[in-house]
């Protein structure tokens, strides 16, 4: 059985990546780059190679593209810093504009899952809070929330604060002072591309946050789906 050389020559595609991104170092977001068929022509190469690269360069969030546009070159990823804060504080703090648009809002009977999470009965109410996150007017993040109970003046508490915690503190005395999350990756389905405007398959950072407030008891279980090429989450530990 033998095995490839330490040398072996690195796949057609993979030189054109690195070839475009040499392209478009120094671009400013946005700037279209030059068409599948040109790019071919430039590299002499074929237009399979130049779409596998293209495809890995939009996925690794290096470029955009748009259907009957083009590609362009992307605007760098948001880091996204999740300790104790929101998405709304974690925006503001890095100086974007984070904005919601809710997508439904309901006292449903709390699954196995959720009930599980929050420590409830099977079938207990819970409040569902399900919005598109955006920030700088730009659709980021699909989140679906559940909050044990029903909250009265809810939806007018979080339309006029917008933040989710900021609520939960002020309005209902529940201060979040822990937070679980469990990062994983996932491919976009039908729902994001219609929600996100993204690509069928592009990569997902999906969380999934438990939060707790002083005496440990659960107030939120959050499932938030981030676009891949969007996102980066940074953890930071402070020793003591």
């Amino acid at each position: 059985m033998s095995n490839l050389s330490a040398d072996a020559a690195p796949p057609k595609y993979y030189v054109l990546k690195t070839e475009v991104l040499s392209l478009i170092a120094g671009m400013p977001p946005g700037t279209l780059i030059p068409a599948e068929r040109a790019l071919a022509e430039t590299y002499k190469t074929s237009r399979t190679t130049v779409r596998q690269a293209i495809s890995e360069l939009v996925a690794e969030g290096r470029l955009g593209r748009i259907q009957g546009h083009g590609t362009f070159v992307a605007p760098p990823k948001i880091t996204h810093v999740r300790q104790l804060t929101s998405f709304s504080d974690d925006a503001i703090n890095q100086g974007r504009r984070p904005d919601s648009k809710l997508l439904g809002l309901s006292v449903v009977k709390a699954d196995a899952e959720v009930a599980a999470r929050l420590g409830l009965p099977h079938g207990a109410a819970v409040t569902r809070l399900e919005r598109l996150r955006l920030i700088d007017g730009e659709a980021l993040a699909h989140e679906v929330a559940f909050l044990p109970g029903e909250l009265p003046r809810f939806r007018s508490s979080l339309a006029r604060a917008g933040s989710l915690y900021s609520v939960l503190a002020t309005e209902y005395g529940m201060t979040i002072s822990e937070v679980e999350d469990t990062v994983e990756t996932a491919l976009a389905a039908p729902e994001d591309v219609r929600l996100l405007g993204i690509e069928m398959g592009a990569p997902m950072l999906v969380v999934h946050r438990l939060a707790r407030d002083d005496a440990g008891k659960a107030v939120e279980w959050t499932r938030s789906s981030f676009r891949g090429d969007r996102f980066r989450f940074i953890s930071r530990v402070k020793t003591g």
